[in-house]
């Protein structure tokens, strides 16, 4: 079942077309992930689902019915990037305003502001003025103001932002448990090592086209090159290695990197090791990080975009095989 389903999708602003006939669907209780540069239609997308914008061109719909209906947004949990709190409340009182807001009987309200703030770890502040709060501790109660109906659907735009590592582990922990509950959570946020992490699927949007879009798994795959470490002292026969039909490159660290060409398993390398007698620490094959995955996306569709000689698609592509380079001499 799917919680977002969006067919060709079309948003303009005068002349600027924002989206340009976006499709996805969003599964229930999946956490699901938007990447894509500043003004790529992000903040677009999002209000349209959320029934502050209307679309141009065609349709969206959230637990199967029509986005920006009434009855849709009371289940829909939100947190926007950069939010401000007056900060003459407290914690508590917020969170009593925004239940309020969202027609939550006073009882209720009492009930569930102790329970959400305990959440999002800050319930010992909650009679605190906000004005005391550091950074981390706002986004957290922005995060409990999102929760605080026990949503059905969860938009969070940087949740993580200006939270300290052990935050942004606990925020990720409380994520991964709602959607243990069959929450479906949206996030929006530019920490792909965050999203890396948590999400199960990802789209990468540009210039209001989706580039990418799937399984974190399939889409940061496997790249062929993999780091050896051995026991102690021992050294890789590189020469060896070499001979077989690899290429190795001596890393700085002590372990080797051994590239596969097509056609090529690791199987004969490890073979080479336990002949002669080493013994093998460390095997892993590498894959490109998301934050690859994003770079060489956007450069890549620019790129293509870019006319012929034109300079600065060049000058990128020559940095990419600079790094190339130095990542070879790493």
């Amino acid at each position: 079942m799917s919680a977002i389903v969006i067919d060709k999708l079309v948003k303009r602003y005068g002349r600027i077309e924002a989206l340009k006939g976006v499709s996805m669907e969003v599964g229930a209780g999946e956490i699901f992930g938007l990447l894509g540069q500043n003004g790529a239609g992000k903040t677009t997308l999002i209000k349209i689902l959320l029934g502050i914008l209307s679309p141009t061109e065609g349709h969206a719909s959230m637990l199967g019915q029509p986005v920006g209906k009434v009855s849709i947004r009371r289940e829909v949990g939100y947190l926007p990037e950069d939010h401000r709190f007056p900060d003459y409340h407290t914690g508590y009182s917020l969170l009593d305003y925004y239940g309020t807001l969202l027609e939550m009987p006073a009882g209720k309200r009492r009930e569930r502001i102790p329970q959400v703030l305990e959440q999002v770890d800050i319930a010992e502040r909650m009679h605190s003025k906000i004005r005391t709060y550091s950074k981390g501790m706002k986004q957290r109660l922005g995060v409990a103001q999102a929760l605080m109906h026990e949503p059905k659907v969860l938009f969070l735009d940087e949740p993580t932002d200006g939270v300290d590592p052990v935050g942004r582990r606990e925020i990720r922990y409380l994520l991964q448990d709602l959607q243990k509950k069959g929450v479906t959570i949206f996030i929006n946020s530019h920490l792909l090592g965050e999203v890396e992490l948590l999400c199960d699927r990802v789209i990468i949007l540009h210039k209001g086209l989706i580039e990418r879009q799937g399984h974190i798994s399939e889409l940061t795959q496997q790249t062929g090159t993999y780091t050896i470490g051995l026991a102690g002292e021992q050294k890789l026969p590189v020469e060896e290695v070499t001979q077989l039909g690899y290429k190795v490159l001596a890393r700085k660290d002590g372990t080797w990197e051994v590239d596969l060409r097509e056609g090529q398993t690791i199987d004969a390398v490890v073979d080479l090791i336990r002949s002669r007698g080493l013994s093998l620490r460390h095997l892993v094959e590498k894959r490109m990080t998301l934050e690859d995955l994003f770079v060489q996306t956007v450069e890549e569709v620019e790129d293509a975009e870019a006319p012929a000689g034109d300079g600065v698609a060049r000058r990128r592509r020559e940095q990419r095989r600079e790094r190339s380079r130095e990542d070879d001499k790493r």
